[in-house]
């Protein structure tokens, strides 16, 4: 109802599940295990006193390992250091618990064995799936189990309870153990995968706007270089041969002046080349990229005849509408539908999960991508609406009037090649 689910990214929901799941393993340890000391009544030995105790005990060990394992997920985050300490606290307190225990066992102060059972065993599992939350290698966390496993029954067979107690519960630390270690592992496995994915696809995202830059720097200067250079030559010659009052000036100046013309004619050209858009290639790729980051994109799109300038500047929608789901929010579905009305063509992109983290999306705020449309729109006399349809739905509308799809006549539509600039003669008579 609120939001606070369907808000998050993938990485943040993986992260939400991954550390409730362990900290509801601390009831499940205190139920399971806290509660044999107190249901054994009388049967144990230890009397009411010493049964709380050890129930305490028990509800002790949960919580340590709880703290352990979410202070060991805010360290694969990146937000806290490794727990070592915490980890070495919480294994001294189980071998010296275990101790303990297999000692009352020992002097018959307690006498039911299930109740040893219970304790050694479930503390010790517990107490390896919670070190494992601080270990990177397979070999490392196997290595804890085995410690586990070895701390609970040696201490049964030191204290004169033979070597069968002994194996039995190292049999049942090891299979236990190693079956919680290996879930705890692969969730934390799971988790550092999934925020890696996160972070590839942003860096992705990056990748290619720098890529982008290098390929328009690039052919900038292919274009400008060259001739920059020969007109800083031309102008030196043409001064040295002004000074000399050699006619042969005017001709260099009137190349000068040539070449510069050519030049921001092939700038425009790299211009109008890179911002230019398709609008059916900008169809397919927003499909494209957002099947593969795992959003549902439905596009209805018939076929419709356009003008070049409309159909670049609905291209341009669908790019920034398309990188807009990708960077904000965390969407599931996005409808991009075009359609011809009677005296309009619109083009909508609507998508969920449209409700950002820190803010960035809420209602009223527009980013510089938005303002960009309006003026691309606005030279084909279209208009660009965006706002949240319902909380969780973000809705753009471009809207290009049927007078801008009109047939433009074949002498409108010739561009000239360059901006005349004013000859030598005019230069003169505004110098005059």
């Amino acid at each position: 109802m609120t939001g606070w689910w369907a808000r998050r990214s993938v990485a943040g929901k993986v992260e939400l599940y991954t550390r409730w799941t362990f900290h509801l393993m601390a009831p499940v340890e205190v139920l399971a295990f806290g509660g044999a000391p107190l249901g054994s009544g009388g049967r144990s030995g230890l009397g009411t006193g010493g049964a709380v105790g050890l129930a305490l005990w028990v509800l002790v060990h949960a919580v340590l390992c709880g703290v352990l394992a979410s202070r060991a997920l805010d360290h694969t985050t990146g937000t806290r250091p490794r727990p070592v300490r915490l980890a070495a606290v919480l294994a001294a307190a189980t071998v010296l618990a275990n101790l303990a225990v297999s000692g009352l066992w020992a002097a018959g102060v307690l006498t039911d064995a299930s109740v040893v059972a219970s304790v050694l065993v479930g503390t010790s599992v517990f107490t390896t799936g919670a070190l494992v939350f601080c270990l990177d290698r397979v070999r490392h966390m196997a290595y804890a189990v085995a410690g586990a496993a070895v701390a609970a029954a040696l201490p049964v067979t030191a204290f004169g309870h033979g070597a069968p107690e002994g194996l039995i519960t190292l049999a049942a630390v090891l299979v236990g153990g190693g079956a919680y270690a290996s879930a705890c592992g692969f969730s934390f496995w799971l988790l550092g995968v999934v925020r890696e994915l996160e972070r590839s696809r942003d860096l992705k995202a990056r990748l290619a706007v720098a890529e982008e830059r290098l390929r328009f720097g690039r052919d900038l200067h292919d274009v400008m270089g060259r001739n920059l250079s020969v007109i800083a030559l031309k102008s030196e010659l043409a001064v040295r041969l002004a000074r000399r009052g050699r006619p042969e000036s005017v001709d260099q100046m009137v190349e000068v002046q040539r070449i510069a013309q050519e030049s921001q004619r092939e700038v425009r050209e790299v211009v109008r080349g890179y911002r230019e858009a398709d609008l059916r290639v900008e169809l397919e790729g927003a499909r494209g990229v957002l099947d593969a980051a795992g959003i549902d994109c439905a596009v209805d799109a018939p076929a419709l005849d356009l003008p070049a300038g409309v159909q670049s500047a609905l291209g341009w929608v669908v790019r920034e509408a398309t990188t807009n789901v990708l960077r904000h929010g965390d969407a599931r579905r996005c409808a991009i539908t075009l359609r011809r009305a009677a005296d309009a063509v619109l083009l909508t992109v609507e998508n969920d999960g449209a409700a950002v983290r820190d803010g960035a999306g809420a209602p009223g705020r527009t980013g510089s991508g938005l303002a960009g449309l309006r003026e691309r729109l606005g030279a084909v006399g279209g208009t660009l609406e965006a706002g949240f349809t319902d909380p969780q739905s973000f809705r753009v509308t471009a809207r290009v009037p049927s007078a801008a799809l009109r047939p433009v006549p074949p002498a409108a539509r010739q561009e000239p090649t360059a901006r005349q600039g004013p000859t030598v003669r005019q230069e003169e008579e505004t110098v005059a």
